[in-house]
Order: C-alpha cells, then sequence, then structure tokens
C-alpha cells in the first residue's frame, strides 16, 4: 500500500490530490488542512467522481489530524498564503516559515521515513528551512519549482513555435523567482532539433521572458496564485518518486558544491526515484549561463539569510 499526504487543501494542494488519485499514483491520499471540514468536504466530492472518472485510489480528508497522515511515503507541503498581484514570492517568508516549519516538523512524528516535497512559496527558502529544521538528509527534501517552471517554459515554447507540447523539451533551472528562474533557451528542442531551427532569436527570447514572470502573470489574471499547473507539478514530482521512474526533472536541492555553490537549495536538474534525490545532474553551462545562475544563487542566498531574521533558523 503506498500512501501520499498533501497538507493543505487550498487550490494547489486539492489539484494535487485530485491528480494524484485520478492517475492512480498511490492507493491513499490524505489531505490535510487547518480550517474545519474543508479537507473532508474537498475529498468526498473528489471520491464522489471516482465512478464517473474510473479511478481506485482512496482520498480522505482531515483537520489538523497528522495520525492521519503516518506512514506516508510521500508529504507534499503546500501550506501557506498564496500571492497575490504586485507580489513575489519572497514576501511571503515571514508568514510562510513558521506555518512550513510546523507542518514539517508534525508530519515526520508520524512518517519519519517520508521523502518531503515542498510547494509553498519562497520555495527555493523553504526548501532549505524544511532541510534544516528536520535534519534529513538531503535527498529526501525536494522543492517543486523547476517542475512547474520547465513545464511552462515548454508551454510557451510550443505556443511559439505552433507544435504539440508534449514534443518540446526545455528545462529551466536557478530560483524559483521572477528575476531568478533560468530558462536554458541553449538547451530547449523539438523534436530532437534545437528550437532555433524553428524561431528567431528574439522569440526565443520572448519565450524566456514569459516563463520567467508566468506565475506573476497569471496572478495579475487571476487575483491570486495559480493552481492548475502548480498542483500537477507536486503530482509529477511524487509519481516520478513513488514510482521509481528515474526521471531527469529541474528541483530544488541542497548544493554541495555541485554548480560552484554550497549551502543552499536552488533548481538544477535531478534524477529522482525511490529515494527521492538519486543523482544531481551537473550540465556544461557556457559563461553566460553560469553567470546567471551565480546571480541565481546570491538571490536565493539573500532571501535565506530572512530565516533568521524572522526567527525561523
Amino acid at each position: 500500500m503506498s500512501k501520499v499526504t498533501v497538507v493543505g487543501a487550498g487550490n494547489v494542494g486539492a489539484t494535487c490530490a485530485n491528480v494524484l488519485a485520478f492517475n492512480e499514483v498511490a492507493d491513499e491520499v490524505v489531505m490535510l488542512d487547518v480550517k474545519e471540514g474543508v479537507s473532508e468536504g474537498k475529498a468526498m466530492d473528489m471520491m464522489q467522481t471516482a465512478q464517473l472518472l474510473g479511478f481506485d485510489s482512496t482520498l480522505v480528508g482531515c483537520t489538523n489530524d497528522y495520525a492521519q497522515t503516518a506512514n506516508s511515503d510521500v508529504v507534499v507541503i503546500t501550506s501557506g498564503i498564496p500571492r497575490k498581484p504586485g507580489m513575489t514570492r519572497e514576501e511571503l517568508i515571514g508568514v510562510n516559515a513558521g506555518i512550513v516549519k510546523s507542518v514539517a516538523e508534525n508530519l515526520l512524528k508520524y512518517s519519519p521515513n517520508a521523502i518531503i516535497v515542498v510547494i509553498s512559496n519562497p520555495m527555493d527558502t523553504m526548501t532549505y528551512l524544511a532541510l534544516k529544521a528536520l535534519g534529513l538528509p538531503k535527498n529526501r527534501v525536494i522543492g517543486m519549482g523547476g517542475a512547474l517552471d520547465s513545464s511552462r517554459f515548454k508551454y510557451f515554447l510550443s505556443q511559439a513555435i505552433g507544435c504539440n507540447a508534449n514534443e518540446v523539451e526545455g528545462m529551466v533551472i536557478g530560483g524559483h523567482g521572477d528575476t531568478t528562474m533560468i530558462p536554458l533557451t541553449r538547451f530547449a528542442t523539438y523534436k530532437g532539433m534545437p528550437v532555433a531551427n524553428f524561431i528567431s532569436a528574439e522569440k526565443l527570447e520572448e519565450v524566456a521572458a514569459a516563463t520567467m514572470v508566468g506565475g506573476a502573470t497569471l496572478t495579475k489574471l487571476l487575483g491570486t496564485s495559480a493552481w492548475y499547473a502548480p498542483g500537477a507539478a507536486g503530482a509529477f514530482v511524487v509519481e516520478s518518486i513513488l514510482h521509481d521512474q528515474k526521471k531527469m526533472i529541474p528541483c530544488s536541492v541542497l548544493l554541495e558544491g555541485e554548480y560552484g555553490e554550497s549551502d543552499l537549495c536552488i533548481g538544477v536538474p535531478v534524477i529522482l526515484g525511490k529515494n527521492g534525490i538519486e543523482k544531481i545532474v551537473e550540465l556544461n553551462l557556457n559563461e553566460d549561463e553560469k553567470a546567471k545562475f551565480a546571480a541565481s544563487a546570491k538571490a536565493v542566498h539573500g532571501t535565506n539569510a530572512a530565516l533568521k531574521e524572522v526567527g525561523a533558523l
């Protein structure tokens, strides 16, 4: 029996749980929330689609009862306040740091062997906080951001080329922020061929720019943070772990000398399997890409420093 817990039954958490159940990624999916009745109601609503959609996973909702999360293989942390129009992810740190730390500690009491996937923003810093607060080996604490950013990059590439998004490959590394993510345009391909064969350099730069503000664009349109793609990206990461798929996915992980950086969690390509992070893949970056990554890392270090200011570390 496989079990996944999703903490936070808001838009992102509920979407993640729904995708996990619909795709039968786990036998049991538990949603936990602090607001009375929300997770229970959403779990019941989703379970009433089981016959219509033909899935056999079980969804359970609970209010602040961490005992029901016991023996989870993977736990997904989505809890915290979402962005509002005009806000950066970094502005959420003061409130979300306390929430994420408390949630992570409670989860570990009941699932000491679980792998933790962090979605809460600012995602790189919340991943770093969870890692430091729990003292877990780095393979067991993973930030989801790069999976989402790369999916958005591939969407914008497919729109620019006019092709099927499933036939495009693209990767985003660096921090999960509007100014810190790095769409790797040089590595992007369409059916194995460089996308530069199909669109101009100027158009490719427009795609990269649209990717970097992809979340902010949606926040402006929706009046709150996006949820379908973030929730699905979280489920995508969980599936690679739980099903030991060995997929290469950009994720926020602790670097210890890789890419010339240490003591921070930031997005780089990793191989995900049953042990969580099974390998960090070091790409052969050119000088421009290296400079962008160093600048991104510097910004993430700066955000991490705020954890001490708010007393989270």
